[in-house]
């Protein structure tokens, strides 16, 4: 079974919390992927928080902006599911 992310929500200190269709919650921190090429333009906060979403059933960026699932940025749902749950972060 591969993991399906039902929702995302990004944070001011480049992580994500990562919500699944059975419930876990995880919270994905991006900072150590912010010096691949692929995530340099995610480095602008505005951009990392305006482009999250979830896209191909998972965590993603649309960095196109025309949700084009060949043309985001997205994260193994597998990579994120293998995170230790956590509980929800109320705001």
């Amino acid at each position: 079974m591969i993991p399906k992310v039902v929702q995302v929500v990004p944070t001011e200190e480049f992580t994500v919390y990562v919500y699944f269709e059975d419930g876990k919650i995880v919270c994905y921190d991006v900072k150590p992927l912010l010096e691949k090429e692929i995530f340099v333009q995610l480095r602008e906060i505005t951009v990392f928080m305006n482009t999250c979403t979830v896209m191909n059933d998972t965590l993603a960026w649309d960095v196109s902006g025309n949700r084009d699932n060949s043309a985001c940025i997205d994260i193994d749902p597998d990579t994120l599911y293998a995170l230790n749950a956590v509980k929800e972060k109320i705001a």
